[in-house]
């Protein structure tokens, strides 16, 4: 079977090597493609081709079925513009591929807009914190006034963002400026975030929220079409440079395989936890694999093979295996020359 990797983010490089190393009876051809012919994974698959730049959309939908088409895909797993691909199975299925998406598209849709998911999700094992979106200071001065009174600390991310970008906790002590001198991250001071959003016109909805403030944990998954297959849960540990931990939390588990089915959840995918108040609080689903794969992968499962081969085939009969609780596991750079 030929699999094709489209453009995406780099732990496609982690998952194209898991799967590789798994596939000893050879029944899958990795094919990769990407606008960087440097990508690491152009030299993990067996196959590269490079992408178009500038195509989205509609336009990058048309290049993805005439790519499945000319190079004879059989199974189409989505990184780029995921979430319109997953609205368009039935033209695949006609030039014979078939799409491996995460989820349908409303519920893509919905994961990726933290303030409707938030909203949406009711997850009594796990429930997320307490939110109010904004998008004027004037919001921003109203969700304060609600929330501040009950929770010790708060903190502000986008709806819309990926990698933690646009997070930071609010420090009504010390200014932005007193923070940056003493080195302390994702921290914003108080008076200078409501000074800049004021000054702003507009700006997309930001949301402000209890922060918690215990240890995080990272699952990830395997999902058939909302049931939960195989799951990892990793717990981050404090301290830089000593690695996760394997921890198999019956909560964060019981809580996974509910998300897993309220939003039909398939193929690789990864859930995000914090412990606030002494329970898990849901924090994020992403609908693809996370950059902790690797780790995850040397407790047992091999994910990404898994839902693989899961879905050419089938998941009755695949063995697998149980993850090592309390495993501990680390990421090691290796430099390489780029040819």
């Amino acid at each position: 079977m030929r699999v094709w990797y489209n453009r995406t983010f780099s732990s496609v490089n982690a998952a194209i090597k898991l799967i590789r190393e798994a596939d000893t009876e050879g029944r899958f051809t990795i094919v990769h493609s990407n606008a960087n012919r440097h990508a690491p994974a152009a030299r993990l698959a067996h196959e590269f081709h490079v992408e178009p730049t500038g195509l989205k959309g509609d336009a990058y939908v048309d290049w993805c079925l005439t790519f499945c088409r000319d190079q004879k895909i059989d199974i189409f797993v989505p990184g780029r513009e995921a979430t319109v691909l997953a609205a368009e199975h039935a033209r695949f299925d006609d030039v014979g591929t078939r799409v491996l998406s995460a989820a349908p598209p409303a519920q893509l849709k919905r994961i990726h807009d933290k303030a409707d998911f938030y909203a949406a999700t009711v997850l009594p094992d796990a429930p997320v914190a307490a939110f109010c979106p904004f998008e004027t200071l004037e919001q921003f001065d109203t969700a304060y006034a609600e929330l501040r009174p009950q929770h010790a600390k708060l903190c502000v991310k986008p709806a819309h963002g990926i990698y933690g970008l646009g997070f930071a906790i609010i420090d009504e002590e010390r200014s932005s400026a007193a923070l940056l001198m003493k080195g302390v991250e994702y921290h914003i001071g108080y008076q200078d975030l409501r000074r800049g959003l004021g000054e702003l016109d507009s700006f997309n909805t930001m949301l402000l929220m209890e922060f918690l403030d215990g240890p995080e944990y990272s699952v990830d998954c395997v999902g058939d079409h909302g049931r939960l297959v195989a799951a990892v849960v990793r717990r981050k540990l404090p301290q830089a440079g000593s690695g996760q931990l394997i921890d198999m939390r019956q909560d964060i588990l019981d809580a996974t395989t509910r998300l897993c089915a309220d939003y039909q959840l398939n193929g690789v995918f990864n859930a995000q936890f914090r412990e606030g108040g002494g329970r898990p609080r849901l924090l994020e689903i992403n609908p693809r694999m996370s950059g902790g794969i690797g780790m995850a992968c040397l407790a047992g499962p091999n994910l990404p093979y898994i839902a693989l081969r899961g879905f050419a085939e089938g998941y009755e009969g695949l063995e697998i295996p149980a993850p090592r609780h309390g495993m501990r596991v680390a990421e090691v750079s290796v430099a390489t020359e780029l040819a």
